[in-house]
């Protein structure tokens, strides 16, 4: 009898991770240590069924500003399912220093609350996983910072927005609506 559960509890332990595996989205199924933190999040388990607005972002570039239009949306629709991701990236040489310098330009300069990850790579071969599927997906890889990728409760890319999209543009605005 013993033996019976011991074999039924294998096969099941076996069988429950594969099941939440295929359960999570290409896009979500990764572990992200936050921006200036040993802490890390499991995509899946934090955004699984959230409509996203992934940016990769930097903290000294003309576009830096648009932090303050992220944070708006986020305040606005986070209790509909929505969040804007961060991710902080170097690859346009624009996020110089430390990642304390870019935490103090997100937290501090502009009070950004919604998660940004650590500095990661998001184009070519070095991409970040999430980078690596939202440009398998979509086609397009960020061409400058704060390229914006909205993200459906599927977590697949359903539009694409260029760094000079302002985050309150109309646009954006209906297609996040749309998938609220």
């Amino acid at each position: 009898m013993k033996r019976l559960f011991a074999v039924i509890a294998l096969a099941l332990s076996a069988y429950i991770p594969v099941s939440f595996a295929a359960d999570c989205p290409n896009l979500l199924d990764a572990q992200q240590r936050l921006l200036n933190s040993t802490e890390s999040i499991n995509l899946c388990e934090e955004f699984k069924g959230k409509t996203l607005l992934v940016v990769n972002t930097a903290s000294q570039c003309g576009f830096t500003s648009q932090f303050a239009g992220l944070e708006e949306l986020h305040q606005q629709f986070k209790q509909q399912g929505f969040s804007v991701v961060g991710f902080p990236s170097n690859d346009f040489k624009q996020d110089r220093g430390s990642e304390q310098n870019s935490a103090k330009v997100c937290y501090l300069d502009y009070g950004v609350t919604f998660p940004m990850m650590a500095r990661s790579s998001v184009r070519g071969g070095d991409a970040n996983p999430v980078f690596s599927e939202i440009s398998k997906q979509s086609g397009v890889e960020p061409r400058w910072n704060f390229y914006k990728y909205l993200i459906n409760r599927e977590g697949e890319v359903v539009a694409t927005f260029p760094s000079s999209t302002n985050p309150q543009a109309p646009s954006l605005i209906n297609m996040i609506k749309q998938q609220l």
